[in-house]
């Protein structure tokens, strides 16, 4: 696809920082106002802001979650950044910078890195827990979102977590008899665990399954921390009600799309179906078929022109739209998808079958 392979001999088709490398992403670091030595990716030098939030399974970073996306965004207008989120990839590993509020301690160190880089605005996509992270901070800061895209994630407790759907529930998963599996250090049970989050063969590159167990190594200590504050979150009233979305992300205004994968083995597609029974009147709902938990990098043409087309022009072409599975369950909403065809130019279509800003073959 689009990584390129180092010359150096024992590279394993990394770089010196030991992260893939991905034509058109840039590996950058800023010190964050409270100390923290922060790294991302970025792409593109020109037009809005794009931040990408990385979803929460060990090993995860800005690169890993999305090395498709961000240069495809950053060819075609926009300015992207992928952080690592505390615990996560090369974030700062000292104590003090350790998420022990999870969900909170991100929301803050995003706000923290997007003061530190001077972006006041932003459109938001975030994958999984980067999807979580997405809502939460939307709800907290929305002077700071212009638009965002959610995938395969949770809304909160708009949704009673009692109702969840397990994987053997799951009408359209691929694996009904999915279990978890626990990561043991090593580079085979990276690649397993993976595997249930990612759909498509042939994306789970050797390369990337290295930098990712790496990451993972690096961060156990910071990454537990995370997994701790899960059960403080739940117990603390004070914290929950921080985190509550009910009567608020639902009433929010800012506009959204929501992308969840039909053959979601991690997280059933049903799941998506509740969230949306919600009722929203800002978020359109898309259910892209062969598509999994990481559907960003199952189906990436068709993640990127989703994203891009309303990142772009505030609505996605019924081309696209169909494509991407828009939902048939509630009423498409014009506000969202260009029915008529008025609003994107029929340009914005040509960008498909580009990641990277490079050709790739179909299929």
């Amino acid at each position: 696809m689009v990584t390129e392979i180092g010359p150096e001999s024992g590279s394993r088709g990394l770089t010196e920082e030991g992260i893939v490398h991905i034509p058109g992403i840039a590996s950058r670091w800023v010190r964050l106002g409270n100390g923290a030595k922060a790294h991302y990716v970025t792409a593109g030098d020109t037009g809005p802001a794009v931040v990408l939030l990385h979803g929460g399974i060990n090993g995860s970073s800005g690169t890993a979650g999305f090395r498709f996306m961000a240069p495809f965004l950053g060819a075609n207008g926009f300015r992207v950044y992928c952080p690592d989120m505390p615990g996560f990839g090369h974030a700062d590993t000292r104590e003090e910078y350790w998420p022990k509020l999870g969900t909170l301690s991100h929301v803050e160190f995003i706000k923290d890195f997007m003061d530190a880089l001077c972006i006041d605005k932003a459109h938001i996509s975030g994958n999984s827990m980067g999807c979580t992270n997405s809502v939460q901070f939307t709800q907290n800061y929305p002077e700071r979102v212009l638009s965002f895209a959610l995938i395969a994630g949770g809304v909160g407790d708009l949704v009673d977590p009692a109702r969840r759907v397990g994987p053997s529930e799951g009408k359209f998963t691929p694996n009904p008899a999915y279990v978890r599996p626990d990561w043991d250090g090593s580079e085979e049970s990276m690649r397993v665990l993976m595997e249930g989050i990612i759909y498509k063969e042939g994306v789970i590159w050797p390369e990337l399954i290295k930098m990712r167990n790496d990451a993972a190594l690096r961060q156990r200590d910071s990454y537990d921390a995370q997994v701790a504050a899960r059960e403080l979150l739940q117990t603390d009233p004070q914290l929950r009600q921080k985190m509550s979305t009910v009567n608020r992300f639902n009433r929010m205004t800012i506009p959204g799309i929501y992308l969840y994968g039909k053959q979601d083995v991690l997280s059933p597609v049903e799941n998506g179906f509740m969230q949306e029974d919600v009722g929203f009147e800002n978020i359109q709902f898309f259910y892209p078929d062969e598509c999994g938990h990481q559907g960003q990098s199952d189906q990436p043409e068709m993640f990127n022109q989703a994203l891009f087309e309303f990142f772009k022009y505030g609505k996605v072409s019924r081309e696209t739209a169909e494509w991407a599975g828009v939902s048939d369950r509630l009423p498409v909403k014009a506000s969202h998808v260009d029915l008529d065809g008025s609003v994107v130019p029929a340009s914005a279509v040509a960008l498909k079958g580009m990641v990277g800003g490079a050709p790739v073959a179909a299929g």
